[in-house]
């Protein structure tokens, strides 16, 4: 299976998410955000880091990159995508995923392992889990709150959208401590933490986030036996 990974200009870590990718047994394909192109594969991720500099609001220039253009159109055709961090801005930013991430409420940059709890394991991106099962990967950000009106909220919680929630102390202010969330269809993700960093024994808190890079392997072969 192949999975596209989008360098943006500033984009940090699209290195780690494409060993990420060839960790779990899939083939990386780097992605270049100015070609409206992705080169034929199977599953998109979008990664961490600070997209044009985050000149504008996080993630806010990147949607309108020529590669965003087959991406909310594979998205759309259930494609499945994965935002992490900064992806996860672009993914809302592009009207993929509601809601907005903002500055975390106490004013300071986080970089700590963070535990999750997975809400949802039914997702193309959270299969390899247990809905209850908790995680523990690195998280980083300086503008990670996520926000949305309370009918949204409800929404999401109602539809079982919710795909990561922060377990002990809400590390950024997230509302109702969401880490993550899905589309409706459950083949778009986004999260603030980091999986990709949590893929190797040595190299990270844990090997907790290999499981969505796993999971989407996992579901392209069920796609293709199908």
């Amino acid at each position: 299976m192949r999975v596209g990974v989008v360098t943006f200009p500033g984009s940090l870590d699209d290195g780690d998410a494409r060993r990420a990718v060839r960790l779990a047994g899939g083939e990386p394909v780097a992605l270049w955000h100015a070609d409206a192109d992705l080169r034929g594969v199977d599953a998109v991720v979008l990664p961490g880091g600070f997209s044009y500099g985050d000149y504008l609001r996080c993630g806010a220039i990147a949607r309108f990159a020529p590669v965003m253009t087959e991406v909310v159109r594979g998205a759309e055709r259930g494609l499945p995508v994965l935002g992490i961090c900064n992806g996860f801005q672009v993914l809302c930013e592009s009207h993929l995923l509601p809601g907005a991430l903002v500055r975390n409420d106490h004013q300071k940059f986080v970089c700590t392992d963070q535990r999750l709890r997975v809400e949802n394991a039914s997702t193309a991106w959270t299969s390899s889990f247990s809905a209850g099962e908790e995680v523990v990967v690195p998280l980083k950000n300086g503008e990670g709150g996520f926000v949305a009106d309370e009918a949204t909220l409800d929404r999401l919680e109602g539809e079982g959208r919710v795909v990561f929630r922060y377990v002990g102390a809400n590390p950024n202010g997230s509302l109702r401590g969401i880490a993550g969330i899905a589309n409706e269809r459950g083949n778009v993700v986004g999260l603030m933490p980091h999986p990709e960093h949590a893929v190797e024994e040595g190299f990270g808190p844990t090997t907790d986030g290999l499981g969505l890079f796993t999971s989407v392997l996992s579901a392209g072969l069920a796609a293709v036996s199908a």
